[in-house]
């Protein structure tokens, strides 16, 4: 079985490795552009899957756009291409290029948040559950064809962090299940309910504002469910000045009443008011200074 791996994000480096280990050994790499770093920008560091490849002697192509490399992908003739956390749209010519299906690995249970930001819209929203749907790759967005699906329950406590590496474990069983629907019937899927349909476009920094008017358990979902990206934050008042205040899990809720977004220190603990409820904080990290237990915040105040 001849396969082509596209992937870029460290959520495909689990399915990657165990292609090397157990087989079919990808044919080829393709992967984003290397990412220049430092201020001046002038070096730069490659995705780690790039790095995995070269030391197992499996060829990389890093283009700027995929597109340009449809005639050498359809040249080596792939059986499947398969497709994880790449970060650029997949043309026709590209699509056509597999001589039996192109399939892509997506973190949630489509056809539910088609889009970037699955891992955290599952865990803002509260879903007791979540999982690794693969589908056919088409031209719209994440909605081809169900080959298969692994599903597991969402920790209390989990962070987007933590569920994204436990998301890239079971990478490899859904893939391997896939392939072997897909030898018997490459065109084998089930069309997506577009009635269930819902997106998670990209975040920015900018997204993990914190509204304090909501409640505690919506707002302790996002802090877990934006770290380590793009994090969470409020403003304050710091010595007559309104600074940026980072705010990291572990939080608590707390069933006690303040004005929404007032800060205490309330038996040890830094409490902030929201719309019902409190949280108490335990790390947070005022605008210019480092990360620091919230107590030690408090005593600044």
């Amino acid at each position: 079985m001849k396969i082509a791996f596209i992937a870029t994000g460290d959520i495909a480096l689990p399915t990657f490795r165990h292609l090397i280990e157990h087989g079919p050994k990808p044919c080829l790499l393709i992967t984003q552009p290397d990412k220049p770093v430092g201020r001046s920008q002038s070096s730069t560091v490659p995705p780690e899957i790039k790095t995995v490849a070269l030391a197992h002697g499996i060829p990389v192509w890093q283009p700027e756009k995929i597109g340009e490399i449809a005639d050498e992908l359809t040249d080596l003739v792939p059986e499947f291409i398969v497709v994880m956390a790449y970060g650029q749209i997949i043309g026709k010519a590209v699509r056509k290029a597999a001589k039996k299906a192109i399939i892509n690995l997506h973190a949630s249970i489509l056809p539910k948040y088609r889009g970037a930001s699955c891992i955290q819209s599952a865990i803002a929203n509260g879903d007791p559950e979540t999982g690794i749907t693969i589908m056919h790759v088409i031209r719209e967005l994440d909605a081809g064809d169900i080959i298969s699906v692994k599903k597991f329950p969402i920790g209390e406590t989990e962070t987007a962090g933590e569920l994204h590496d436990r998301l890239a474990d079971i990478g490899p069983a859904a893939l391997s299940e896939a392939l072997e629907i897909l030898s018997e019937d490459p065109n084998a899927g089930t069309p997506q309910n577009p009635e269930e349909v819902t997106y998670a476009p990209k975040l920015l920094r900018e997204h993990g504002r914190l509204d304090f008017t909501q409640s505690a358990s919506s707002i302790e979902r996002k802090i877990r469910a934006y770290h380590p990206w793009p994090g969470t934050f409020t403003e304050v008042s710091i010595k007559e000045k309104n600074k940026r205040l980072k705010i990291f899990p572990p939080i608590s809720i707390v069933d006690q009443s303040l004005p929404s977004g007032e800060l205490i220190v309330h038996e040890g603990q830094l409490l902030i008011g929201c719309g019902e409820q409190s949280l108490a904080l335990t790390q947070v990290q005022p605008e210019g200074s480092k990360q620091m237990p919230a107590t030690a915040f408090a005593n600044s105040l």
